[in-house]
């Protein structure tokens, strides 16, 4: 019997920022999966991962904010990698998205590859490959995986407003 590996996915990043991002709101698995786009079972599979992280609670539906704080500002750039690809159409993240678009002015924009995106940048692969369906009705939710891709992607200056930012977004919201 070989022991059971709990390593992080890309979709559990999300999975926390989502979470994160319905505030106080009570979540359920089901319409989580919906709104992301996932199965169930992918939703449930990461609840347990995050678990096992420290980066839920026993009861699996409250982040632990002080670690996924520090797994955001010192692991994320390091687990999931992100180089920025060829020049292409779609929704604009990192330093080009809110709102990191109002303190850093760049002629380089990066976004999400979408056929639908009204922006031109330079393609970043999301965390997920769902996320640009998954934000259309979701600000708080686009917002926070912005950032998340400035942490992955960004100079110095942009991971230190994105740190700044998350810490508003993740440490003073219960």
């Amino acid at each position: 019997m070989r022991p059971i590996q709990y390593n992080l996915k890309p979709q559990d990043v999300v999975i926390l920022l989502k979470i994160v991002a319905y505030g106080s709101e009570p979540w359920q698995q089901k319409p989580m999966a919906e709104s992301l786009n996932m199965s169930q079972s992918e939703i449930s599979h990461s609840l347990a991962r995050l678990h096992y992280a420290g980066l839920l609670d026993e009861s699996g539906k409250r982040v632990m904010r002080l670690a996924l704080m520090d797994f955001l500002q010192f692991g994320l750039k390091y687990v999931f990698p992100q180089k920025p690809g060829s020049l292409v159409r779609g929704v604009l993240t990192a330093h080009s998205a809110p709102p990191l678009d109002k303190h850093i002015v760049s002629n380089e924009n990066y976004v999400w590859l979408s056929a639908t995106g009204n922006a031109k940048g330079y393609s970043i692969v999301p965390l997920y490959p769902s996320v640009v369906e998954a934000i259309r009705n979701d600000e708080k939710l686009y917002q926070l995986l912005a950032l998340a891709d400035a942490l992955r992607v960004g100079r110095a200056r942009e991971r230190e407003l994105a740190v700044k930012e998350l810490k508003q977004r993740i440490l003073n919201e219960k």
